[in-house]
């Protein structure tokens, strides 16, 4: 489908149809100067709140920084990572530890791909350490969202978050814009809740760059590859 196709080869495009968005999807790693206004990104998080939650909780809870105090958050983020300082950790486990194939494999295949692409050779810490740290100031995007949980949900509530963010991304690419989750934002939750107020009742449980995605910039054509539904779907029947 000639519409699909496009949408895939052009992330900076507005995906026009439903395919389009889903297909076109990816983490964008580069920005444009250009201000999400406001108003768009309340749309945003309109169409994404439709999103399916148990008996209709909506577990959700977001934070848009833009302008200085993204600009204060980044660097805070930053600094921490660079200097390693103490203190920081996510409050809940990511991956598993020690992360076991086929699931290994592909997370590395990820990584490889990616600092490939940057001109990043294996082994190469202090500039694979470098561009970690662009991580934290959300890719250089102008807003950065920072979402949270009640800590007294259970794990239900988290799968209903990870519907809440998919189509929150997937409907970013309807008004042509991009975005990255960021598991790494809540590495450094003592410094997000000193930035947003947010209390020891919420769980910080990711970030999100969002934005409009620089053409100009390779790293923002990476995508990873996806497995084929035959090597994860049974059908019965």
């Amino acid at each position: 489908m000639p519409s699909a196709a496009r949408a895939v080869d052009d992330p900076a495009g507005v995906a026009e149809t439903v395919e389009e968005a889903i297909l076109s999807r990816r983490s964008i790693r580069a920005y444009t100067g250009r201000a999400v206004p406001r108003e768009l990104i309340q749309r945003l998080l309109e169409l994404a709140g439709r999103a399916p939650s148990g008996n209709n909780i909506q577990p959700w809870r977001a934070y848009v920084f833009t302008g200085k105090p993204l600009e204060a958050l980044g660097r805070a983020m930053q600094e921490a990572f660079l200097s390693d300082q103490p203190g920081h950790g996510r409050e809940y486990e990511y991956y598993t530890d020690p992360l076991v194939e086929p699931y290994l494999g592909r997370r590395r295949a990820c990584g490889w791909g990616l600092y490939g692409l940057l001109g990043i050779g294996r082994g190469d810490f202090a500039a694979s350490r470098a561009y970690h740290a662009t991580n934290y100031n959300f890719f250089g995007a102008p807003a950065g969202l920072v979402f949270t949980i009640d800590r007294k949900l259970a794990v239900g509530s988290w799968l209903d978050y990870g519907m809440f963010l998919g189509t929150l991304m997937v409907a970013a690419r309807g008004f042509g814009l991009a975005t990255c989750p960021e598991a790494s934002i809540a590495s450094y939750p003592k410094i997000v809740r000193a930035h947003a107020g947010i209390g020891e009742d919420e769980i910080v449980v990711c970030g999100m760059a969002l934005g409009y995605p620089r053409a100009d910039a390779p790293i923002n054509g990476f995508q990873p590859e996806r497995i084929d539904p035959s090597e994860f779907a049974i059908f019965i029947g």
